[in-house]
């Protein structure tokens, strides 16, 4: 299945060189250079995928993911040429599902993309079956999370969260084990972000957000009886 990718990033050169590297595997590419482009061509086009430079004249790539955020739950990868912790949190509390900084290498960050479309698009781990939970119900075959029949939406990181949680139901889990699991060994991001993700997510499940408990100074685990 060809997918298709708004690439959003000032440096032309920049821009090309990532494009090269989409067309290689087959994807679609739609480039703007600044954010109010970026903003134009997401009301007008269909894609599956953003990769948003934060650096950016006319709109950063925070009000840009902050706008998109407000009518999609598409997945965005957001990209930085800056490492702190404080950026990165900035970024997972708009809705961003991946953070790249640059010096990057775009084989990596096709991989990266390829991987969170997996994810979203529900391929990875066994699926088929409905996980019911008092009010909560996920629907694994569907990608579909609802709470007392209304959908919830979710990004795609925290889709895979509550996922990971409710295969653990009744286990204590530590941050750190959930980051490693959920975002991976080579994520360079610290522990707030998965506080940070479980504050969202459970907003998000509104009366059954009370099911992911807080285990003080150890992390969390998912107890439906709770």
């Amino acid at each position: 299945m060809k997918r298709s990718i708004l690439l959003v990033e000032d440096d032309m050169l920049m821009r090309e060189f990532i494009t090269d590297y989409f067309h290689k595997e087959q994807w679609d590419v739609h480039e703007a250079e600044n954010g109010r482009i970026a903003l134009e061509l997401f009301e007008q086009i269909t894609v599956d995928l953003v990769v948003l430079d934060i650096m950016m004249p006319e709109l950063d790539g925070w009000a840009v993911c902050r706008k998109i955020r407000e009518q999609s739950d598409i997945p965005i990868i957001m990209i930085t040429a800056k490492a702190e912790d404080e950026d990165q949190l900035m970024g997972f509390e708009l809705g961003a599902d991946e953070y790249v900084t640059k010096p990057l290498s775009p084989r990596v960050l096709v991989a990266r993309a390829t991987a969170l479309m997996k994810r979203t698009e529900g391929t990875v781990g066994k699926e088929g079956e409905a996980l019911a939970f008092g009010d909560l119900l996920v629907k694994r075959d569907a990608h579909v999370v609802t709470v007392a029949e209304q959908p919830v939406h979710l990004s795609p990181k925290e889709y895979d969260l509550l996922l990971f949680l409710i295969k653990h139901e009744g286990k204590v889990l530590a941050r750190e084990y959930i980051l490693n699991a959920v975002w991976g060994f080579d994520y360079l991001g610290d522990l707030r972000t998965v506080d940070t993700h479980i504050k969202k997510l459970r907003a998000k499940l509104g009366d059954a957000g009370f099911m992911i408990a807080t285990v003080i100074r150890t992390g969390y685990k998912f107890d439906s009886k709770a």
